[in-house]
């Protein structure tokens, strides 16, 4: 049985959070897609100060061969040469959510930190709403690192399938959200908005 919902997975840079749960929905067969909120792709440099920014559209191929030019020890050792080979294998380059109006319409929005919940919520409100389809929108807290992404996309995972079993959502989505809470310890915020 094919998923009937389709499924957006959105943190800030489309690399880390978004794309872990995105490969793992994707593997378990869900119609899912991922995006990015921020002006531009940002991926850890060799300090603070020096981060490698990209913008949105450039292949994830591209970071990853450009990176291990820079510096094959660091990438490799903090992770971010495996994650952007991973990120290769599910798509071709970060999307920014702001700009995916033609990708159509999704019944779940599913986002990992609340200024991305924030922004998802105001860019849906700002857009002409034109076929009055209701969204759903989650916000699952989820610190920017490999260790809480892999934990993050397995709980975005487990959410998506209580969301995708129950027979109409609208109704659900209270109880679904009150049993995860009390089960994972962790609050959910979530808001209903419209295409």
């Amino acid at each position: 049985m094919g998923a009937k919902l389709r499924y957006a997975m959105v943190c800030s840079s489309n690399q880390n959070r978004s794309m872990e749960a995105h490969a793992l929905l994707k593997r378990h067969g869900f119609d899912v897609s991922s995006y990015g909120t921020g002006a531009h792709v940002k991926l850890p440099g060799p300090s603070l100060r020096e981060p490698n920014v990209y913008d949105f559209g450039t292949p994830y191929k591209f970071m990853h061969d450009e990176l291990r030019r820079k510096d094959p020890d660091l990438y490799k050792r903090n992770g971010i040469l495996p994650m952007l080979k991973r990120n290769l294998g599910v798509k071709n380059a970060p999307q920014r959510w702001q700009d995916n109006a033609a990708d159509g319409c999704f019944d779940v929005v599913v986002t990992f930190e609340e200024k991305v919940f924030n922004i998802v919520i105001e860019d849906l409100s700002n857009r002409k709403q034109v076929l009055i389809r209701s969204v759903l929108i989650i916000n699952l807290e989820v610190k920017d690192n490999h260790e809480e992404a892999a934990t993050g996309g397995k709980l975005a995972l487990e959410l998506c399938q209580e969301i995708e079993s129950a027979d109409c959502w609208e109704d659900a989505i209270d109880d679904i959200v009150a049993a995860f809470e009390r089960q994972h310890k962790r609050k959910l915020l979530y808001t209903i908005s419209f295409y």
